[in-house]
């Protein structure tokens, strides 16, 4: 059974990829890796922590809810989040990617964010990117 492999993060850019990783794992009979990954330092602390462990026990209702079969994945080890992504979409031989992109300015819109960039450029399978309504 293939993979689709999710970055999650609690903002409606991360909702957004949620939901459409969802679907494509429905469409292709295939299993959904979510990863939230953080650098972790001194901008995360318990209550980061904490606020994280509400954020993914309400994504594993959710999927549960769906009966899409998941793996859930916290990082916080002092990688880019991007590196993380790729790192387990390769070790999972996923079939797709999926990432949230942020609404930008029109000035904005000339430069992705460093991480959506990374994992468009250098990710081994198709990426696919999807924004918030």
């Amino acid at each position: 059974m293939g993979k689709v492999v999710v970055g999650y993060v609690p903002k409606p850019e991360g909702e957004a990829a949620l939901d459409q990783a969802i679907s494509e794992a429905k469409l292709r009979g295939a299993d959904l890796v979510v990863v939230n990954s953080h650098r972790g330092g001194a901008g995360y602390d318990k209550e980061a922590a904490d606020q994280l462990e509400t954020d993914m026990a309400a994504v594993s209702a959710k999927l549960d809810a769906q009966g899409v079969t998941y793996e859930l994945r916290q990082l916080v080890r002092g990688f880019e989040p991007a590196e993380d992504l790729i790192s387990i979409a390769e070790a999972n031989s996923a079939e797709l990617i999926v990432i949230g992109l942020r609404r930008r300015t029109p000035v904005g819109k000339l430069i992705l964010g460093s991480n959506a960039q990374r994992v468009l450029l250098d990710a081994h399978c198709p990426v696919l990117a999807v924004k918030a309504d």
